[in-house]
């Protein structure tokens, strides 16, 4: 599924089956993960970067390896893998999709490709997040309260577990219909989301932190501003690492983490799940499914 324009609407487009690089796997997907990201770009976010129309949205997708390139050492055909894409080239809503070996990792046997396919962007910008604010996952580290907000969201959901593996008390905001969910998967408090937006960097501590993992400019210069103040505002751009990503997964295998999955669509019904996190709704994460 394609959009041929900045803003256009998305519609089903026959291209070619990727040709591989020397170092790129080629996927047969199984399950796609719709992130807000990839609707902000179809608005316009990455204007300047995106190469050409029609354009194939979804960074975050996990299938099986049917093709590698020449130079691919790490896996081969059979393989079930997961693999966060280039933003700019992105590709994921497809049925095949070309991926470098370098941001690909291995499916751990009994985790299924749908919830797998939720942790690139959504699972990592939570762990960063987590990491952050100093938490440690050995054991060895020292809980604080923290405040997750947006908490039943893909990355919410995602960080109030981290948090909790990582040994803090935690409260969460989301809306009311989603405080059970939330209390479910570990918050210690679950409350309506009232909070306006900056109350939560005056509310702090005198030497809390605000972790902000959707920044935009005005943040970025809040953040500088907070070096001179015993209260922090730090930024959150998402790193691809994948020994994280790993991590992520094994968590995942050992029943210690879950992805919240709000609906599964098949492909041919790509356009609602497109939709529904367009709409900004979405309880967790928005799979498509092949």
């Amino acid at each position: 599924m394609a959009y041929s324009n900045i803003a256009g609407n998305c519609s089903y487009v026959e291209i070619p089956v990727p040709s591989l690089k020397k170092g790129e796997v080629l996927i047969k997907v199984e399950a796609a993960s719709i992130n807000p990201a990839d609707c902000r770009i179809q608005k316009g976010l990455l204007r300047p970067f995106v190469p050409k129309f029609p354009f194939i949205p979804v960074t975050d997708v996990a299938g099986e390896i049917v093709e590698i390139g020449s130079a691919v050492q790490e896996f081969k055909v059979g393989d079930k893998v997961v693999s966060k894409l280039i933003f700019w080239k992105a590709g994921g809503l497809a049925e095949y999709v070309a991926a470098s070996e370098s941001i690909t990792a291995p499916l751990p046997t009994g985790v299924s490709s749908a919830d797998a396919a939720g942790l690139p962007v959504a699972g990592l910008t939570a762990l960063q997040a987590v990491k952050a604010i100093g938490t440690k996952f050995d054991g060895t580290g020292v809980g604080s309260n923290i405040l997750v907000t947006a908490a039943s969201g893909g990355i919410g959901s995602y960080a109030v577990q981290l948090a909790k593996l990582g040994n803090h008390n935690v409260t969460a905001t989301c809306g009311a219909r989603n405080l059970e969910l939330v209390a479910d998967i570990g918050a210690d408090e679950a409350l309506d989301y009232k909070t306006p937006e900056g109350a939560a960097l005056e509310d702090l501590g005198s030497h809390g932190r605000v972790v902000d993992v959707a920044p935009n400019f005005g943040n970025f210069v809040a953040s500088i501003l907070t070096l001179f103040s015993k209260k922090k505002l730090s930024t959150v751009i998402l790193s691809l690492g994948m020994e994280d990503l790993r991590f992520l997964l094994e968590l995942v295998k050992e029943r210690k983490l879950k992805t919240v999955i709000d609906s599964r669509h098949p492909f041919e019904k790509a356009a609602d799940a497109w939709e529904k996190s367009l709409s900004g709704h979405a309880t967790g994460k928005v799979i498509v499914e092949m």
